[in-house]
């Protein structure tokens, strides 16, 4: 969907002011949108074409985001793939091109924004900005602020991107800072489990068994995401600020105390100081971020119970 005049923040137009999304589900029912990690996008459910979905177990018909009851919205946020450039972005920005989209679409009020890694930032900005536009928010591993441990790993892929750029070798960049962004996104736990005993490669330079499954999945990025758009996503997640204070809608919250890109302490101090929150579960996780994705029966429960319960009930927590 082209969002013409749409401006950043910043006053700066977008080339590709583009946002791209995908509906599931009955139409005129309940509105529910769903976003991602920067690498996440408008397939969220699966509709049988052989093309994979990102969260299959979670949106589907009968399923925790139930696609029998509710209309499903799945977005691509900015920047567009036709944006050449590096872009000033922020999570505000893509949240007012949200409530662009929606009200091009006629929709005045969703019924929950369910938004994990970068998603979660989204809305929670959109809950800010728009609180009468939301009756609930669900942010699973999102915070109100960058931990600055975080922003210095972002900070040198940016780096290996920008180098890349420089000497026209942009797809040898994204693979290689894909590389590091996995070893951040996984726990230590997980990879000396699954690479710790293989055996030490005969010479220097010859690479280890966890060193191959980095690159592998450095390669099957480069067709996904160009160097540019990723600068642009990856400086605006450090740029996010919300203000927890000012987050009135029904809020619930997931975090898993192995995230090294979203501690648990940062979410405690979110949970802490927001006006309305519902429940705040913290999970343990093999996986740490990645825990959004691969562990689909503490989000199915969560997400199952937020929607489920009447947005009256007090404020709790939650131990998983």
């Amino acid at each position: 969907m082209s969002l013409p005049g749409f401006c950043l923040g910043d006053g700066q137009p977008l080339t590709d002011a583009t946002v791209n999304l995908r509906r599931f589900g009955p139409e005129g029912a309940p509105v529910i949108v769903v976003l991602g990690g920067i690498s996440s996008d408008r397939r969220v459910a699966d509709v049988g074409d052989g093309r994979a979905a990102w969260w299959p177990r979670i949106v589907r018909a009968g399923g925790p985001v139930d696609l029998d009851r509710y209309q499903v919205f799945g977005v691509e946020l900015l920047p567009g793939p036709g944006e050449a450039e590096i872009r000033t972005l922020t999570p505000a920005d893509q949240a007012r091109a949200l409530a662009a989209a929606l009200d091009h679409l006629g929709i005045p009020q969703l019924q929950a924004l369910i938004g994990a890694s970068y998603g979660g930032m989204v809305g929670l900005a959109f809950a800010a900005l728009y609180p009468q536009r939301l009756k609930q928010l669900i942010a699973i591993s999102a915070p109100h602020r960058p931990a600055t441990h975080a922003t210095a790993l972002r900070g040198i892929q940016r780096r290996i991107l920008a180098l890349g750029i420089e000497t026209c070798r942009q797809g040898e960049a994204v693979a290689l800072a894909r590389e590091l962004a996995m070893t951040t996104y996984r726990t230590p736990e997980e990879l000396d489990w699954r690479f710790g005993h293989d055996v030490v490669p005969e010479a220097a330079g010859q690479p280890y068994a966890v060193c191959d499954y980095l690159k592998a999945r450095g390669r099957a990025y480069v067709p996904k995401m160009s160097a540019e758009r990723w600068i642009s996503l990856s400086d605006s997640l450090d740029r996010h600020r919300v203000e927890p204070e000012a987050v009135v809608v029904p809020t619930t919250l997931l975090g898993f105390t192995s995230d090294q890109l979203v501690p648990i302490a940062d979410l405690d101090g979110l949970a802490g100081a927001l006006p309305n929150l519902r429940a705040f579960v913290r999970a343990p996780s093999f996986y740490g971020h990645d825990g959004f994705l691969k562990e689909e029966a503490v989000v199915a429960d969560l997400v199952t119970s937020a929607l489920s319960e009447p947005l009256s009930c007090c404020p709790s927590e939650l131990a998983a």
